[in-house]
């Protein structure tokens, strides 16, 4: 068998910090294992999705020298790699769900839902909603129908009995089938949600394991159902510990810095980002600190991830990049360095119109990138005017 492992984010914004490290943690392991690794794209949200987003999600993440086999802009035997370009493989897989009874199109308003989890909440049941509490009686349900009233598609799920679920680090997981809903699959756009196309394409795709963030796993009950009404072979789950503040708190933007553009910005190496994102959970067998994404590679062992919150200190990374540029940079490599970060022709290019009737000598243009670092670029504007 050979190992296929993917990170599949959703392009609605910055890249994130955790996006990289669970990319990191599934390129490791694939090549670990002399497997391969993918990169899929969530775009099925087409209100928020962007390809502004999604070209800075390929860059970021090469940045860092997190490299795909497969993917959107490398093509590859199983696209195509973006999910709103796959239509009608779910439409084709939702319709089986429906002529083998796994599903059903379920007609409810939204002011009906929220009306039957209110009464649910008051009657001290758990909120998840079963399909016996979304059924229609059959004269409403065929009126509906030919109204054609907007739908989704659910899923058939368990109202009783306990879920098990193999999980790689933590061996066993119980999930109370009372506390998983009717999960929606198909949107009334027609649109997958996020649960039948991940199943959906991580079969079509060959992939063996799914390492992902430990938020996934009250989900998991729900894909292991949905390969059992496939019929087909479920991957090796792995559910990776959140990212931390250092008052353990979830990581967010919040409390730390979180796109991978804010640390680009600000003069962090790449090397010394991959590596630190290297340490969120992980060590090397002989416990160093300082290690190459290449000597991670070859010393990787999944059964080396703590279970505990790793935390992301911003003061531990600048401590790091320090010793990366004292360390690794010499004087002409730190020159080229500081070129490709203060003014590389893309950035020039980019900030040069809010610059030019701002300054007076050419070194007044430091301080301005300083200021640039630390802002987005739809705000340039905004800072510069203020």
């Amino acid at each position: 068998m050979t190992v296929r492992t993917r990170i599949a984010p959703s392009p609605t914004g910055d890249p994130h910090v955790g996006t990289a490290y669970i990319a990191l943690f599934n390129l490791c392991f694939a090549r670990q294992h002399g497997g391969q690794f993918i990169l899929r794209i969530e775009d099925t949200d087409q209100v928020r999705s962007t390809p502004e987003s999604e070209q800075m999600i390929l860059d970021s993440l090469r940045w860092l020298g997190l490299e795909w086999d497969e993917g959107p802009d490398v093509g590859g035997p199983h696209g195509p790699y973006r999910q709103s370009e796959r239509g009608d493989i779910y439409a084709k897989y939702a319709q089986q769900l429906l002529d083998a009874g796994h599903a059903f199109k379920c007609y409810r308003t939204s002011e009906e839902l929220d009306e039957l989890r209110e009464s649910r909440k008051e009657a001290g049941l758990h909120l998840a909603l079963k399909p016996t509490d979304l059924a229609l009686d059959a004269e409403e349900q065929s009126r509906r129908e030919q109204e054609s009233w907007p739908y989704v598609i659910r899923m058939n799920v368990l109202s009783e009995g306990v879920c098990v679920v193999s999980d790689m680090l933590r061996g066993t997981i119980e999930v109370d089938w009372a506390q998983v809903d009717a999960q929606i699959l198909m949107k009334s756009d027609g649109m997958p949600t996020y649960h039948l196309a991940n199943v959906v394409d991580d079969h079509l795709m060959g992939i063996t394991h799914v390492l992902r963030g430990e938020e996934w796993i009250n989900s998991a009950p729900k894909h292991q159902l949905l390969y059992e009404y496939f019929g087909w072979e479920m991957p090796q789950l792995c559910h990776m510990p959140l990212l931390r503040n250092p008052d353990k708190s979830k990581l967010s933007k919040r409390k730390n810095p979180t796109s991978i553009n804010y640390y680009r910005r600000m003069g962090f190496l790449p090397q010394a980002v991959t590596n630190y994102l290297g340490r969120m959970g992980w060590s090397m067998p002989d416990e160093r600190e300082k290690f190459s994404l290449s000597e991670m590679m070859a010393e990787f062992d999944i059964q080396r991830v703590s279970l505990g919150g790793p935390v992301f200190d911003l003061e531990k990374l600048t401590w790091l990049n320090g010793v990366y540029i004292r360390e690794d940079l010499d004087d002409d490599a730190l020159l080229q360095a500081l070129r490709e970060w203060a003014f590389n022709d893309a950035y020039v290019k980019q900030i040069l119109p809010q610059v030019r009737p701002r300054v007076e000598t050419l070194s007044q243009v430091v301080p301005w990138r300083a200021t640039f670092s630390l802002a987005c670029p739809q705000s340039l504007k905004m800072i510069l005017t203020a």
